[in-house]
């Protein structure tokens, strides 16, 4: 029980601090424009590792679809911030729906594919999980939407069946994605989205749903014998994982001027997946972490010009081997020790 108190004072510390650090920095003028630039996306990243650590690391399923999670928020939330310009002219007010709006999208696009894909186990769901991710990835890359005062205009493939009147815009443009976009994104929007997110993963972790969710993941066969509703509640974890990575989407593609699908491809659930692994499978403050480093550290690398991503996967390696070898883990584990003793010396 101390060890989940402190893993969450650590989390909800390292972000309060990180971001109080970064807004004095800013006014400043100590923070370059480039790294202000990945605030979000760093931001974006961690709300996506979390919520992948969620199915990974707690539920303890191979999940390799979650960037089609992330495209589904993206588009749908764009496409809702596009038509509420007018509407809504409040641009927080404006993100913070059409986030909603991505989450809502990425939590039902979890509950569809959850519905065959948690039937299975190990590398089939891993395997289907995949091509889901690809399947999402393909419409959109086909799919053109349009929008005017008559409502929405949908069609796949082609946009010669699309007549809008006056007024009306392209939302969708097949391989083309979104244009045009109003970047509205902020540093404090993802603050709050990671905030919101770590409260919902923490709160669903210490509930009676979080303890029949790990006890699944721990040994299915005895959790069915004493009455736990698997699919359930590999469901609800689904979903929830679903719908953050969805918000994030939103977030991430309100950033950029442009959006296509291919942005969020197979090589971007594999970097969510790496971000999970490197920070600790259930380690919701080592995703945070992780995500932070590996989103900066290609920026960093760029003086290294054409060689900075083989420095990239050779520092990502070493760091893998490091953080496995068996005398580090003794080091971290000393030192967890020492930490908890002395609190324990001071509490008496």
């Amino acid at each position: 029980m101390k060890r989940k108190i402190s893993n969450k004072i650590v989390s909800f510390g390292l972000i309060i601090i990180s971001y109080a650090v970064m807004m004095i920095l800013i006014s400043s003028g100590h923070i370059s424009r480039s790294m202000q630039g990945m605030l979000v996306p760093i931001s974006a990243y961690i709300v996506m590792a979390i919520s992948l650590n969620l199915t990974v690391g707690i539920l303890g399923e191979l999940s390799l679809g979650h960037a089609g999670f992330m495209s589904m928020g993206a588009f749908t939330g764009t496409c809702a911030a596009l038509m509420m310009m007018e509407s809504v002219p409040n641009t927080g007010l404006r993100l913070g729906l059409s986030m909603l709006v991505g989450a809502v999208f990425g939590g039902i696009a979890g509950f569809l594919i959850g519905i065959p894909v948690l039937r299975l186990k190990g590398d089939y769901l891993a395997i289907v999980t995949l091509a889901f991710g690809e399947i999402i990835k393909s419409i959109f890359n086909n799919l053109y939407l349009g929008f005017d005062k008559y409502g929405l205009h949908l069609q796949l493939l082609s946009e010669k069946g699309i007549k809008l009147e006056d007024g009306g815009r392209m939302l969708i443009q097949g391989a083309m994605g979104i244009g045009k976009i109003k970047k509205i994104s902020t540093f404090t929007a993802g603050f709050i989205l990671i905030i919101l997110t770590l409260f919902i993963v923490y709160h669903l972790v210490e509930s009676r749903y979080g303890r029949a969710i790990m006890a699944i993941r721990d040994n299915r066969i005895a959790a069915e014998s004493v009455g736990i509703d698997v699919t359930r509640y590999k469901m609800t974890a689904f979903v929830i994982s679903a719908a953050l990575a969805g918000a994030a989407g939103t977030l991430f593609a309100m950033n950029y001027s442009t959006i296509t699908a291919n942005k969020f491809d197979f090589n971007t659930s594999i970097l969510i997946l790496v971000l999970v692994v490197l920070g600790g499978l259930g380690n919701i403050a080592g995703s945070i972490i992780s995500a932070t480093l590996l989103t900066i550290l290609p920026e960093a690398l760029r003086s290294f010009a054409t060689y900075r991503m083989l420095v990239y996967a050779i520092v990502l390696i070493a760091v893998m081997l490091l953080t496995n070898a068996s005398g580090t883990k003794i080091l971290i584990s000393t030192i967890k020790d020492r930490l908890s003793g002395n609190k324990e010396e001071e509490e008496q």
